[in-house]
């Protein structure tokens, strides 16, 4: 969580901003674009429609917001793989991270973006766009980060650096389907672990 304390003054009392935007990322996170009504979202935040479209726009708009807030915080695992000294480490923080994120007790189980992803309707579509961009975003970093492990000779010459992250981000996905399933975090450590296999030292 951010920790900003803003309220806003809604109808009928006043709340907080960012309380109010972690549960409706809970909502997402638990039951998709699609599956989340405007109904599900003002119960969970505890306020009105009214109040939620003076403080965080229509549906979509909040979806955006709460997405940007996954990215910040169960989510950043993604980022802060990209800091690890090898590419191989990369891959391996990547994947633990997603198995923590994925099966956390007190979070839904699986992934925001995921879950999010089964959107279809037309009337959904942005929602849809937002999360491919979402997805490339960090498969773009991915691969950028692969291929500075080119350059630095970490990972051979021949190496396939947008093969990797994809290679990376597929089985990330997969984890986060898994653990929707009810795969456990050891369960998806060992898919990790296998995935690990066929990353040369």
């Amino acid at each position: 969580m951010s920790g900003s304390r803003t309220t806003v003054r809604g109808r009928p009392r006043e709340f907080d901003i960012d309380e109010a935007l972690e549960r409706a990322m809970q909502v997402f996170w638990a039951r998709g674009y699609d599956g989340t009504s405007l109904t599900d979202l003002t119960g969970a935040m505890g306020i009105t429609k009214t109040s939620m479209y003076a403080a965080f726009g229509n549906k979509e708009q909040l979806f955006r917001k709460a997405l940007q807030r996954y990215g910040e915080g169960p989510a950043s695992y993604a980022t802060r793989a990209l800091r690890e000294p090898t590419a191989r480490q990369v891959a391996e923080a990547f994947l633990r991270g997603a198995v923590r994120a994925t099966t956390q007790p007190s979070a839904p189980a699986g992934c925001m973006a995921v879950q999010s992803a089964l959107a279809s309707s037309e009337e959904s579509r942005p929602a849809h766009d937002v999360l491919v961009d979402w997805r490339n975003d960090a498969g773009d970093r991915l691969e950028e980060r692969f291929r500075r492990a080119v350059d630095e000779g970490d990972l051979p010459p021949e190496a396939d650096p947008r093969r990797l992250a994809r290679f990376v981000m597929t089985t990330g996905f997969g984890i986060a389907v898994q653990a929707a399933n009810g795969l456990t975090a050891c369960e998806l450590d060992e898919i990790v672990d296998t995935a690990l296999l066929s990353w040369r030292p």
